[in-house]
């Protein structure tokens, strides 16, 4: 068995694990061996002797700041750039706002789902921990391998090239500007992870911050709109309707749209073991969080048209820009700096929500043990933070990630389906379970029946060898999920390489402690 160090606090020097006993050495210098199953612990004295404490992450993420985690994911840089693919799609001002509404409450009904699953499996990583659970631990292992490796790495990458992009507007560069981007992006995922891996309370508060920013934004725009409709600007909401598209595959696609808008409604339930009193914070800030962001969106769009007609909307590439120039004036640099901000949070909260998956998917045993240690005295997962954090910056250096990433969108909805679709199994297979949070089995059943359509429709329509090699890239997982998982291979390296890296970093296991 694999050697572990583990550091004491009061002093007490590093100690290691054998053979499943814990040695620890004592100030005095004596030791004592303890036969019972080892894991990594703080030991503190008392006058009663040792006591033991695991070390676990701590629960910092409260109702606001888990809300602002959902809100801060979910706003990034598109409603700011260009929300034009819904209105193109569509064909008519009327049908766009309606898509933006009923995208919301598809979102809600998935943040829904989430928090009976949530609540029930209170467990951190989101859609492993529940897959896990009722589909067994290949279903689980493929849906880390792909966002661990894909997903989330590239969504970190691509929200900081974002933030690179309009850095870059505001000063005149030479050289290679495309470089001078991924600089700044390799330089915004490198200070999240400082951040993250130095306290968690701090990564909370920092995306609170950042999400306020925005939504000062987002509510400058929603004023400004509401003051140009009291003066009159409605010619765009006449026969709104008119030209709307009515084949399906085209509305379809338009969905597909939106909600690419509304990704990160389910971020919160990654850090579940983090979230204080999650019972009832995590439903709420589920709902809360999705209700407003919709109410944003659906005022924003019409903010934008009422500084805009319909066919301008859809020729400009950064539509907060054009609509600050109109109705701002001389404050328009405040839209520029807007989508820094959202970009900055957004990038924040993906990094945040998605070393969680590293973390758990590692401490079942389905990804190298190590990334799944915290740091014994900040109490973060740093490994599982650097990893990500590492990934996504070799997916910044090629820069052309965008036409990859369009290919393994439809996967996300594979695993929203498959998500909520254990929750329909669990109601039959784990009737037992305690389910704080209870609700009606049609919003499952809604949900993974568009979920399907979503996945399925793209194909469909517009059939291409990429969605082939995505496909076989998830399955490609199971290359690594046959050796080291399931007949459990180990290589001695491996645990070479976790000693060295608990010395170097003073990280530690963190096992799992169900809440009370």
């Amino acid at each position: 068995m694999e050697n572990k160090a583990f550091q004491e606090d009061d002093g007490k020097r590093y100690g290691t694990v054998d053979n499943g006993t814990r040695q620890r050495t004592f100030p005095n210098g004596s030791d004592n061996d303890n036969s019972h199953d080892y894991e990594n612990v703080k030991e503190k004295n008392d006058t009663d002797g040792v006591v033991i404490e695991p070390i676990k992450l701590k629960r910092s993420v409260g109702l606001i700041s888990g809300t602002s985690l959902i809100v801060g994911t979910i706003i990034g840089s598109g409603i700011f750039i260009s929300p034009t693919d819904v209105l193109d799609r569509t064909g008519s001002v009327g049908l766009s706002l309606v898509i933006w509404v009923l995208s919301g409450l598809l979102a809600l009904l998935g943040a829904l789902s989430y928090s009976e699953l949530g609540t029930m499996i209170r467990k951190s990583g989101g859609e492993y921990a529940y897959m896990k659970e009722a589909y067994g631990d290949v279903m689980a292992f493929l849906f880390a391998w792909t966002s661990v490796i894909v997903i989330r790495t590239s969504s970190v990458a691509i929200i900081s090239l974002t933030f690179g992009e309009y850095m870059a507007t505001f000063f005149p560069m030479c050289g290679s500007p495309e470089n001078i981007k991924k600089l700044v992006a390799i330089v915004v995922i490198v200070t999240i992870a400082v951040v993250n891996c130095i306290d968690t309370t701090l990564a909370a508060r920092m995306q609170v911050f950042f999400t306020g920013a925005k939504l000062i934004a987002l509510m400058i725009i929603v004023v400004g709109g509401l003051i140009r409709l009291g003066q009159g600007h409605v010619s765009q909401f006449k026969d709104s309707f008119k030209g709307s598209e009515t084949n399906p595959s085209s509305i379809a696609l338009a969905f597909y749209n939106a909600l690419w808008a509304y990704d990160g409604w389910n971020n919160l339930n990654y850090v579940t073991e983090e979230i204080e009193d999650p019972k009832k914070n995590l439903p709420r800030a589920n709902i809360i969080a999705v209700l407003l962001v919709t109410i944003v969106y659906i005022l924003t769009n019409i903010s934008y048209l009422t500084a805009m007609t319909a066919a301008e909307l859809l020729s400009v590439d950064a539509v907060a820009v054009t609509w600050g120039d109109r109705v701002l004036g001389g404050a328009a640099i405040l839209m520029p700096l807007a989508v820094l901000f959202s970009t900055f949070g957004a990038a924040n909260g993906t990094l945040f929500s998605g070393g969680r998956v590293v973390y758990v998917a590692s401490r079942e045993g389905h990804l190298p043990e190590v990334l799944s240690y915290v740091h014994c005295k900040r109490v973060t997962p740093m490994p599982s933070i650097v990893f990500t954090a590492l990934i996504s910056i070799a997916m910044v250096i090629p820069g052309n990630i965008g036409s990859l990433i369009d290919f393994f969108s439809f996967t996300a909805w594979l695993f929203y389906g498959l998500t909520v679709g254990s929750l329909i199994l669990l109601r039959f297979t784990r009737k037992d379970i305690e389910r704080p949070l209870k609700i009606p089995i049609i919003i499952p059943i809604v949900f993974v029946l568009i979920a399907c359509y979503l996945v399925i429709g793209p194909i469909v329509q517009d059939p291409k060898i990429e969605f082939l090699y995505a496909f076989l890239f998830v399955i490609g997982g199971l290359l690594f999920y046959i050796p080291f998982v399931f007949f459990k291979i180990e290589l001695r390296i491996f645990a070479k390489v976790t000693e060295f890296f608990q010395l170097l970093c003073e990280i530690v296991p963190s096992p799992y402690e169900p809440d009370d």
